[in-house]
């Protein structure tokens, strides 16, 4: 199954080079562009991309906002793709909904790899700059904004799955560590992320770290 991709940033240079790399690659095709936030937001809703690949400081509406209206539409999943390294921006990207983040610095068969990944509706960071990212920004950044959760609605295992999610466990470490089907972990990790109104795994993660 075809991925497809939306590819949004201000710069056509770059989305024409980042278009190039995507529809190299097997298995993905870039279904369109945009130059700013109120663009990605209709492109996505006409075109119905799997994932868009989200500049953040765009002109007019930016990316945080073009990603949380995204997100909550249920539209595409969303990754950041940014020049600034766990800056506010990325935080309040990955709040609003993102699925990870990468920089604009990436080679090609990572961006690759990435996109793939959050086609499947994984976060796309490694656990090490998973933890890293969580404990620098929930100690940064205002909890204001941090979602109120109540985990009384999860059972025994999905709690043990959201803490897994803490550390910035893919479903494969996940299933490694409590024993049990990776296709078992992907239910949990749905059923928590719906129980808990969260949009992502990477948003489930730092929501369960600043709980800690």
């Amino acid at each position: 199954m075809t991925i497809r991709v939306l590819v949004v940033d201000d710069y056509g240079a770059i989305r024409a080079g980042l278009a190039m790399i995507l529809n190299d690659a097997e298995g993905i095709c870039v279904v369109g562009e945009a130059a700013d936030g109120a663009t990605a937001i209709s492109q996505t809703r006409a075109l119905r991309p799997d994932v868009v690949l989200m500049d953040l400081r765009m002109p007019g509406v930016d990316g945080i906002t073009a990603t949380r209206a995204i997100v909550s539409e249920g539209l595409a999943q969303v990754l950041v793709l940014t020049t600034f390294d766990l800056d506010e921006d990325v935080y309040n990207a990955l709040r609003a909904g993102a699925s990870g983040y990468m920089l604009k610095s990436v080679d090609a068969p990572k961006l690759v790899e990435a996109v793939r990944v959050v086609a499947k509706g994984e976060g796309v960071l490694s656990p090490v700059i998973t933890r890293k990212l969580i404990n620098t920004f929930a100690a940064t950044a205002p909890p204001p904004s941090t979602p109120a959760v109540n985990l009384d609605g999860l059972t025994k295992r999905e709690r043990e799955v959201f803490m897994c999610l803490s550390e910035g466990l893919s479903n494969a470490q996940i299933a490694s560590r409590l024993l049990i089907a990776e296709t078992t972990v992907k239910t949990h990790v749905s059923n928590v992320l719906s129980k808990l109104n969260l949009r992502s795994r990477v948003q489930a993660a730092i929501v369960a770290q600043e709980m800690s």
